[in-house]
């Protein structure tokens, strides 16, 4: 999640377990630095724009290791604060948890976290959240506010905190229960379309967790399913691209590439740019604009060469041409997406320009 997200969660968390002996401001600070904590490994160079990407959300993140941490940092704590000497256990518990949470929350995004490492190293990633959603955060953020605000702890903030963490946590119920209820109508589009998926995983779409994209992974394409939970099975919409399956073959020798494949856990595009080969996360941002997407190789004649990665940004204010779409769908209203109009799936008009193509060939010909 966003870094205001966690800083807010950090300081809830903290009020609420250490709020009453150290004071409800104090408490709030020590949990927005130590809920921010866990991120600050985005700082640490790991060798290139690849394994940067892929191993962020490492021992930071890792419920093991932050419990190791906490012996560390809890302690001096307890003989800094006057008011926490005589609250040990608490003080203890209030900086497991400022890091676990930002860890599990993180767990609910699509992207990943190592929150097992090193006993389990894969990341988990649940998908049910949006990394930036107002709803969760805008309750914690008034707490966290109204906290700087009071000297003293007052029965009234004690109820309004419970509540605002009892609320946010079945909010994180609700995501998961929202993607169950995606997925399956998502899947139940596909059938009725006739597609055999190979995989498929829904993601909310920004901001909300009332409008959510199923991807599907069909061979050689994948398709875009916009699932508005509020509509019924006539609002939805489904897009088909291809996926580059031609370039497979020629990218398995490439070590970033198989590197990027396997981290998206075969949510992935390949693709042929100016003559460079160029991997795309299916998984994080919206097509044609993704948000994670590396230039891996180059064309040398018939085979891909390596070279160092290379990050290819987002376009800038591409999202902005998708918010009268975008509110369309939270409504449960049926709205072709602009961008992707040109590949719209519907068993009306069958597919245009996406048709089930053949095993994946040996030639590294552009996909």
């Amino acid at each position: 999640m966003d870094s205001v997200t966690q800083l807010a969660l950090g300081a809830g968390v903290a009020a609420a377990l250490i709020g009453p002996h150290a004071g409800p401001r104090k408490a709030a600070i020590i949990g927005a630095v130590l809920g921010t904590v866990p991120d600050l490994d985005v700082f640490v160079p790991l060798g290139d724009p690849v394994t940067d990407f892929v191993l962020h959300r490492g021992p930071s993140h890792s419920l093991v290791v932050q419990a190791i941490v906490t012996l560390f940092v809890a302690e001096p704590l307890v003989r800094l604060v006057r008011g926490l000497r005589d609250h040990r256990v608490a003080t203890y518990l209030a900086v497991y948890l400022c890091f676990a949470t930002h860890a599990l929350l993180d767990a609910m995004t699509i992207y990943g976290t190592r929150i097992f490492w090193p006993i389990l190293p894969e990341p988990v990633g649940l998908g049910s959240m949006f990394i930036i959603d107002p709803l969760y955060t805008v309750p914690l953020l008034v707490a966290f506010v109204w906290a700087l605000c009071i000297g003293q702890w007052t029965a009234r903030f004690a109820r309004v905190l419970t509540a605002v963490l009892v609320l946010s946590s079945g909010y994180l119920g609700w995501s998961a229960l929202g993607q169950r209820i995606a997925e399956g109508r998502g899947a139940a589009a596909l059938a009725a379309f006739g597609v055999d998926a190979e995989r498929i995983i829904a993601t909310p779409m920004p901001f909300n967790t009332l409008f959510w994209r199923v991807i599907a992974i069909d061979r050689d394409r994948y398709l875009n399913l916009y699932v508005p939970l509020l509509g019924d099975a006539a609002a939805i919409t489904a897009y088909a691209h291809p996926r580059g399956g031609t370039l497979l073959a020629c990218s398995e020798a490439v070590e970033k590439a198989t590197v990027l494949t396997a981290f998206s856990k075969g949510f992935f595009k390949l693709w042929e740019v100016d003559g460079r080969l160029r991997v795309s996360d299916l998984r994080m941002g919206v097509t044609p604009n993704y948000v994670f997407q590396f230039d891996v190789a180059e064309r040398d004649g018939d085979t891909l060469a390596a070279i160092a990665p290379i990050r290819i940004p987002a376009k800038r204010g591409a999202e902005q041409r998708d918010i009268a779409w975008l509110w369309s769908g939270i409504l449960g209203e049926r709205v072709v997406r602009p961008a992707e109009a040109d590949a719209l799936y519907a068993s009306e008009i069958g597919v245009r320009g996406a048709a089930p193509t053949a095993p994946p060939s040996s030639a590294c010909s552009p996909g």
